[in-house]
């Protein structure tokens, strides 16, 4: 097979069609070594349930220190990684070190995250009738996944690293559907039913006890304006205790959902609603005929 003629056209399209990086030309975050430390990240967080080895729930000393080394240095790298993208290359010994900085400020997090994350699996339990124990949640609920990488991800992104968390979240939104922005702010105890479709946007606020089923959007009014938004709050509040149904679209950064409110199923809100409110559309008119043809279309 002859490959001289597409390598040269390729080569020649590098000239016409230049994709250049907007920093400098050094090694970017990689896409598998962010994949490895969700992994090492959500082992340290669920000690016992994601080891190749069977482990209690307080494993050894030597265990919790091969895997937050393993952790440190794989996340040490990547963090240079991102800082020297965004940086002049005569500063990078400086960064280097910052990198292991932040990589530290991570780990000293992760009590917290499990605290956090905790309280989100038992959301996940109590609210869900179909669930038969705690496990079944932290090994196979998808919600619960996309809501442990957000919470690393929102995590490295409020202590300075940049890249990487958006790296994270795009990951969750690739295996669960579900696209949890970093930077949105949710507090304890955030359940997400079934997940597919789930949208929750970078400025959007989150309550505690807050149920979303799938297909919910917590979104932007209006994006014709792109980058002039930067900076902006585009997206919803929820407050406390609010459950969310189904295929619901929730706009706008002044839109506000007062707490232990219900919002239907396939409601699109662009206004604030009260506190206790329960929120539907009017019911539709159902039109029956008679069927005759046996059961077929």
């Amino acid at each position: 097979m002859k490959l001289t003629k597409p390598i040269n056209l390729i080569r020649e399209s590098y000239d016409e069609v230049m994709i250049k990086k907007d920093h400098c030309s050094c090694k970017i975050p990689q896409a598998k070594a962010v994949e490895k430390i969700i992994e090492l990240t959500r082992e340290v967080i669920f000690p016992g349930y994601f080891s190749e080895k069977h482990l209690s729930e307080v494993p050894n000393i030597n265990h919790t220190k091969r895997v937050v080394r393993k952790l440190h240095r794989i996340l040490k790298t990547q963090i240079k990684y991102s800082l020297l993208y965004l940086a002049d290359a005569e500063r990078s010994k400086q960064l280097a070190e910052k990198s292991c900085v932040l990589c530290v400020d991570f780990l000293k997090h992760i009590p917290a995250l499990r605290k956090l994350v905790y309280s989100d699996a038992k959301a996940h339990f109590n609210g869900d009738p179909a669930a038969f124990n705690l496990d079944q949640i932290i090994i196979s609920y998808p919600g619960l996944y996309a809501i442990t990488i957000y919470r690393m991800a929102h995590c490295l992104d409020k202590i300075g690293v940049q890249i990487i968390p958006r790296m994270m979240s795009e990951y969750a939104h690739k295996v669960t559907g579900i696209d949890i922005n970093p930077k949105a702010v949710i507090g304890e105890s955030f359940f997400i039913d079934h997940g597919t479709g789930v949208v929750i946007g970078e400025t959007a606020v989150i309550g505690d006890n807050v149920k979303i089923y799938q297909g919910v959007t917590l979104g932007a009014m209006s994006l014709r304006k792109g980058q002039l938004l930067k900076g902006t709050k585009r997206h919803p509040t929820i407050e406390d205790n609010v459950t969310i149904y189904a295929n619901a679209a929730i706009l706008g950064g002044d839109t506000v959902i007062g707490e232990n409110s219900v919002i239907g199923s396939n409601v699109f809100i662009t206004k604030s609603i009260p506190k206790n409110m329960v929120v539907t559309n009017e019911d539709p008119k159902l039109i029956l005929r008679e069927n005759k043809l046996n059961g077929t279309i």
